[in-house]
């Protein structure tokens, strides 16, 4: 007698929920996301927006409190940076807070200039070079090489050894 076919997974979805451990799929999905939050490139990338957040607050701190200061004492006028507005139709403008959120950025720039093309830039060519510029050969190895071409001169030139 031919049993009719059963379908492997059941129509109903209250049973195929049912047949789901949901605590095999929380452990896929643990397992899957710790190997893809270890992975060395996610650990970098985490540390480098943690230390860059910090740089930039550093950045900030020092535009704000000792740059942006010393430029209001070098112009003339009796406010702060943070007080200059032009004022237009009756309405003041603050550029005083762009012109230091600008050397801010500009600092930001210059720093991550030097850094990233001028400094890994040097470090990159001096690998090339060490790589690009072999050693010269040591006492043992000419000697080696010497002995190595005679010997193949001594097999190919007359076709045999000689003991």
């Amino acid at each position: 007698m031919i049993k009719p076919f059963k379908r492997a997974l059941s129509s109903d979805p209250i049973k195929q929920m049912a047949s789901v451990v949901p605590t095999r799929q929380t452990w896929s999905l643990f397992e899957e996301f710790k190997t893809f939050a270890f992975k060395g490139n996610v650990v970098d990338l985490a540390i480098g927006v943690i230390i860059g957040a910090a740089f930039g607050k550093v950045v900030d701190s020092l535009v704000k409190h000792i740059i942006m200061p010393l430029v209001s004492v070098v112009l003339p006028g009796q406010q702060s940076y943070q007080e200059w507005k032009a004022v237009i139709h009756g309405k003041g403008i603050p550029y005083g807070l762009f012109l230091g959120e600008v050397v801010n950025f500009l600092i930001i720039a210059v720093v991550l200039f030097l850094f990233i093309v001028k400094f890994l830039g040097w470090l990159m060519r001096t690998r090339q070079e060490e790589v690009a510029d072999p050693p010269p050969p040591t006492k043992e190895e000419v000697l080696l090489t010497e002995i190595r071409d005679l010997l193949r001169e001594e097999v190919h030139g007359t076709g045999e050894r000689q003991a």
